[in-house]
This record gives C-alpha cells, sequence and structure tokens, in this order.
C-alpha cells in the first residue's frame, strides 16, 4: 500500500483556490492529486508520471473524484514543453514527490528492492532501454566506483565497483540478490550491521537509471518560471543530494542582488520574484514516521512566486 508523504504539509503548502490550475509532476499512484483534485471544483489539475501502471490505476482513482484532470504519461523533464503544448502557459501551484512509490518498491520484478529477487530493472519508464542491469555489467570500474560515491554517499563504493567487475567476470550478475551479496561482501561486518549495506548502492543505480539528478534542476527551474503572481512549488525529496538541489535553488531564486542588498529602500526591479515560504525544510511529524517508516528522510521546502 502506498501512503504519500507529509501529504496534509504538502497540500496546505500550495495554498490551493477551487479555480486554480496545478500540477502534479510525479503522479505515482495519486495520493497527492486526489487531494488537490478534490479542492479545485471550478479548475485543474496536470499529472505527470511514465510508469503505465501508476497510470492506469490513477486515472481511475481520479475519476472517482471529478473530471477536471489531466494525466500527461511523461517525465517531468518535458513540463514547461507538454504544458505549453496543451495551452498553459500560467499555473497556480506546481509539486514534486521525489520518492520512488511503495509499489513500485514491494513489486519485486521492479527490481528496486534489495529485500526481494528480482532481475535487475529500476525502470521508472520501462519503454527506456537503460535498466540497472546494464549499468551492473557493463559500465567500468570507474564509473560504478563514481556513482556509487557521488549518488549513493558510499564511503565503501571503490571496493563495492571492484568486486561487481570481478564477479561479472565470471558471469553476469543477473538479480538483486546477486547484487546485495557481492556488496555484503565487499563491506565490513560492522558497516552490514548498522543499516542494510545495500541501501545507498540501490540508490545511485537507481539514481543512474532514471537520470534523476540530471534532470532535476532544470524541470525546478522551469516550473518557477511558469508559476503566477502568489503561486507556489512545493517539492518533497528524499535524500541529501535532491535536498541541495532544491535548496540551493530556492535560495538562488530569493535571493537579493548583491549590489543593493542592505540599502534601507531597496528599488522594486532589485528585488527577487519569488520568496521563500519554509526558512528551514518541514519534516514528517512523530505521528508520520510511526505510521510510514519510508517517510524519516524526507523534507518539504516551498517557494512562493511574488511578482
Amino acid at each position: 500500500m502506498h501512503i504519500s508523504v507529509l501529504l496534509q504539509e504538502s497540500i496546505d503548502s500550495l495554498n490551493i483556490k477551487e479555480d486554480g490550475i496545478f500540477v502534479d509532476c510525479t503522479l505515482g499512484y495519486a495520493g497527492h492529486s486526489s487531494e488537490i483534485l478534490k479542492r479545485i471544483k471550478r479548475g485543474s489539475l496536470f499529472a505527470f508520471d511514465q510508469d503505465q501502471d501508476a497510470i492506469s490505476y490513477s486515472e481511475q482513482k481520479l475519476k472517482k473524484i471529478g473530471s477536471n484532470f489531466t494525466i500527461i504519461k511523461s517525465n517531468f523533464t518535458c513540463l514547461k514543453k507538454k504544458l505549453q503544448e496543451l495551452g498553459i502557459n500560467r499555473v497556480d501551484g506546481i509539486l514534486f514527490d521525489l520518492g520512488v512509490s511503495s509499489p513500485q518498491l514491494d513489486e519485486a520484478s521492479r527490481g528496486f528492492s534489495f529485500h526481494q529477487d528480482a532481475k535487475l530493472d529500476m525502470r521508472m519508464d520501462r519503454d527506456q532501454e537503460l535498466s540497472a542491469y546494464e549499468v551492473v555489467n557493463q559500465y567500468s570500474e570507474e564509473e560504478l566506483a563514481r556513482i556509487f560515491f557521488q549518488y549513493g554517499e558510499e564511503k565503501y563504493a571503490r571496493g563495492i565497483a571492484k568486486n561487481i567487475v570481478k564477479a561479472r567476470n565470471e558471469r553476469n550478475i543477473e538479480t538483486t540478490l546477486e547484487l546485495v551479496e557481492i556488496i555484503k561482501i565487499s563491506v565490513p561486518e560492522k558497516y552490514r550491521r548498522e543499516k542494510h549495506p545495500a541501501r545507498k548502492v540501490f540508490q545511485a543505480i537507481r539514481i543512474e537509471v532514471n537520470h534523476e539528478l540530471e534532470i532535476l534542476e532544470g524541470s525546478l527551474k522551469d516550473a518557477a518560471s511558469m508559476l503566477n503572481p502568489h503561486g507556489r512549488l512545493s517539492v518533497i525529496t528524499f535524500h541529501s543530494l535532491e535536498d541541495r538541489i532544491v535548496k540551493n535553488l530556492f535560495r538562488s531564486l530569493t535571493q537579493i542582488d548583491d549590489k543593493v542588498r542592505g540599502l534601507p529602500n531597496i528599488p522594486e526591479e532589485y528585488l527577487p520574484d519569488y520568496k521563500l515560504i519554509t526558512a528551514k525544510a518541514i519534516c514528517p511529524s512523530k505521528e508520520e514516521l510511526e505510521m510510514n517508516e519510508r517517510s524519516r528522510s524526507s523534507k518539504l521546502r516551498v517557494i512562493e512566486r511574488i511578482k
């Protein structure tokens, strides 16, 4: 079962008005989209996803609430282009929930989980060619080590990469649990006891397969540029790499120009177009953490267009 993370906080952060145009860039299983749709009787919802399973499920779920929604089968990297094709140039709120949905993790065949055996896959869009299998079996030792360190912040990246290459020289690595076993023998026993030793490597491979960080910053800039005055952009992240991108971008969009900072009266044209709504990221409540352990690393950041 999928439980949407920071559901109430993210919906509240959008300042929803019932005749507004809102965008859910990560439809998933329609947890956030359902709540948005309930609140926009005279407005419109546009939702993006590239996973056909999620789209099919969510379409039925949303139809029970209203008909004023459009699902776009696309990565949110095409956000601006796809909306403009539909005649939408300005919107009142945009939400990104960057987590992998629970059904994707729980469905063993998708290959996202290090707890269940499955073919190495991890594609959000199952029509794309690159999968975890190609990454694990075709990338060089140096490339693997870089990905594990950069995208997983894995301190044993080099040893894990070396052992993957050694193992695949015997035969290709086909499944998730084969990969888990290689990771386990590549790290100290103490490290294995602290947290699951494959967690960071699986995260890194998933990010590489789906180009998650490469497309995030550009998509966020496009999203911010499409906001109406008083429109809000809300982003839920799940690890420090995503959060850093969001935090740095939001800071750059809301900063006062160095040339005039500190002046008693700053001319209008030098004031930023956006303001930070969350000086500090919003984290899950104690109650949510008890109910949904997967929400533990999530953070919500919000900006608003002010002119």
